[in-house]
């Protein structure tokens, strides 16, 4: 069984930063790819950022030069560093891994969700 977890929210004033973490673990035969998306309220989930097994990454526009997405060291393991936080920006973020099990297909695994507020 795969699990996904993320931490790292709160609460943060305007124009400060955050660092979102994920972890994958379980019983993981590849994992080819890892990123965000956040809900605010009222509002439709929407892709934040992407990286792929090799490292390319892609970001929504609205979070470009503010947001960067990595992969941590240790395997199944990444990291959403949030810049210049604006109100706007708050939300539930949730990750997502794309993983093969051992034995099965691939595909998309998600997190329960981390709260992101911006406020002052």
């Amino acid at each position: 069984q795969v699990q996904v977890v993320e931490s790292g929210g709160g609460l943060v004033q305007p124009g400060g930063s955050l660092r979102l973490s994920c972890a994958a673990s379980g019983s993981i035969f590849s994992n080819n790819a890892m990123g965000w998306y956040r809900q605010a309220p009222g509002k439709q989930r929407e892709l934040v950022a992407t990286i792929t097994g090799a490292g390319s990454t892609n970001y929504a526009d609205a979070v470009k030069g503010r947001f960067t997405i990595s992969k941590g060291n240790a395997k199944n393991t990444g990291y959403l560093q949030m810049n210049s936080l604006k109100a706007e920006d708050t939300a539930v973020y949730y990750c997502y891994a794309n993983i093969q099990p051992m034995g099965l297909m691939s595909r998309a695994y998600w997190g329960q969700g981390t709260q992101v507020t911006v406020s002052s």
